[in-house]
This record gives C-alpha cells, sequence and structure tokens, in this order.
C-alpha cells in the first residue's frame, strides 16, 4: 500500500490538513487535486460508497461529523484497509488530545463520533 496524500478537510470544502508522499508535486498542481477531489466527496450522499479514483489514484474518504478524512493511495491497495487505517487514525488523534477531536467534530457524545 503507497498513501500519496492525505486531506482533513471540513464541511465547507476548506482543507485543514493536507500532506502529500511519494511524487514531488508544485503547490498548483496540488490545489487542483484537492480541489477537485474535495469537490468529488462532498458532492457524494451517504447512499454511495466512499471510494472514488481521480487519475490514477484511489480515493478513499471517511466524514466525521463536520470533517472529512481522504486518503489517496496507488491502484492496487485494499479500500476497506485504508478505511481502517482513518478510523485508526481518528481514534489516535482523539485520545492523544484527550477527546479534543470529538470536540472538534461537535459531537454530543464520543459513541457518535468514534463509534
Amino acid at each position: 500500500m503507497k498513501i500519496r496524500f492525505i486531506l482533513m478537510v471540513n464541511k465547507q470544502g476548506q482543507t485543514r490538513l493536507a500532506q502529500y508522499y511519494g511524487k514531488n508535486l508544485t503547490i498548483q498542481e496540488k490545489a487542483a487535486i484537492e480541489g477537485e477531489i474535495i469537490r468529488k466527496c462532498l458532492a457524494r450522499t451517504e447512499n454511495q460508497c466512499s471510494f472514488i479514483e481521480y487519475r490514477d489514484y484511489k480515493c478513499v474518504y471517511r466524514r466525521y461529523a463536520s470533517l472529512f478524512f481522504i486518503v489517496g493511495v496507488d491502484g492496487q491497495t485494499n479500500e476497506l484497509g485504508v478505511l481502517e487505517l482513518i478510523h485508526n487514525l481518528v481514534e489516535t488523534l482523539d485520545k492523544y488530545f484527550e477527546n479534543v477531536v470529538c470536540k472538534l467534530f461537535h459531537c454530543k457524545c464520543r459513541r457518535l463520533c468514534c463509534s
């Protein structure tokens, strides 16, 4: 599994975290990738699957309250494994920052955010 990028985006489409791995992309290329992927993810309904293909990336995303966690990987990666990675990332952030992550998500209780 090769992770190409990790994005954390709010519901308004503003990037809160962007980390790229591997290819050296210019700022303009990163902005174009983020803009298109974010628009595609935000336009999808809850009934649609959490996987999209974009260029030579497979993008897997998961929504936690008001934030989207988007991970771009190469084409041979197991999507369910990436969903598990995203969930573990959220749980780790939640434990490290002592439930601040859930508070940032505007959850009424921890169970809603991290279940």
